[in-house]
């Protein structure tokens, strides 16, 4: 098998990444893993997210930021629970774990849905030109919910262009039918993108420094994924790194964006307090 367990204390058994998917992951930049999401769960996300979408109409489904933030958040979206309990998972923080180390924060998930026919394109970026995180440091996890495919806007990598370490330059774009604003420079590629296709429950691993994207989705199918962002908790979320704005293609407010301690101990001072309720817990502590 291309995955094995090890049991927790507690005695479940938690999935992690093999010594081959590790080894692609710190080579490519990226992985997809064998192990993936079981059917029932991934059906009870579907219904979630069609739950999501209605709470929401008069924002774009490629744009609903913090959507694992319960009721209106502070960018505009109302979210949903489920989202939250998929992020603080303990076999995908587990597995997130096996490549950023024992301490672990969950700080973001997004949904990117792009409808059939219009939807939108995500240029060719690095995560890492977007987010207040010093030192710059996140593996996203972008799990599909749908079938993910070349026709329908699949998610694309450049392998190995995280190899530097390193934010390339990027040029701002103001052009219609963008998810996000700011694309690597052509000038800047290397090699070009491949297309990494997924199965529902399927899931992707990537690095802060990945150039990445995606086409727009001109299919008769839907596409839609989650995407879960976290650090280690060597890192330090700096919430007045980046003012709050839209410049991106969409309100971002890191100053006031909840923090999750998912697994292990902060070792950077982190705050765990601000974007909670007055009566959650200020650390939620990880495994």
């Amino acid at each position: 098998a291309r995955w094995r367990t090890t049991e927790r204390r507690r005695g479940t058994a938690m999935a992690t990444l093999s010594e081959s998917e590790l080894r692609d992951y710190r080579e490519q930049g990226y992985v997809v893993p064998a192990w993936r999401l079981p059917a029932p769960r991934v059906e009870r996300l579907r219904a979630a997210l069609d739950d999501l979408l209605a709470r929401n109409p008069g924002i774009r489904p490629e744009k609903l930021v913090s959507a694992h933030l319960e009721g209106r958040n502070a960018e505009g979206v109302v979210g949903s629970r489920h989202f939250l309990d998929l992020a603080r998972d303990p076999a995908l923080v587990e597995l997130v774990a096996s490549v950023l180390g024992p301490d672990v924060v969950l700080w973001g998930c997004q949904i990117f849905c792009k409808p059939a026919r219009d939807g939108l394109e995500v240029p060719l970026h690095q995560d890492g030109q977007y987010w207040p995180i010093r030192p710059l440091a996140t593996c996203t996890l972008w799990l599909a919910l749908d079938p993910s495919r070349a026709d329908n806007g699949c998610l694309r990598v450049v392998p190995g262009s995280h190899r530097a370490r390193r934010l390339l330059a990027h040029r701002h774009d103001e052009r219609e039918g963008l998810v996000l604003r700011d694309r690597v420079r052509e000038d800047e590629l290397e090699a070009a993108p491949r297309d990494i296709e997924l199965e529902p429950g399927q899931f992707s691993l990537h690095d802060v420094y990945l150039v990445h994207g995606s086409n727009p989705n001109r299919s008769e199918r839907r596409r839609a994924g989650v995407a879960i962002r976290y650090m280690p908790a060597t890192s330090l979320f700096d919430r007045g790194r980046i003012p709050t704005t839209d410049r991106s293609g969409y309100t971002v407010d890191f100053a006031n964006r909840p923090l999750w301690l998912v697994h292990g101990r902060d070792r950077a001072g982190n705050d765990f307090r601000t974007g909670h309720a007055p009566t959650g817990p200020v650390v939620a502590a990880g495994p």
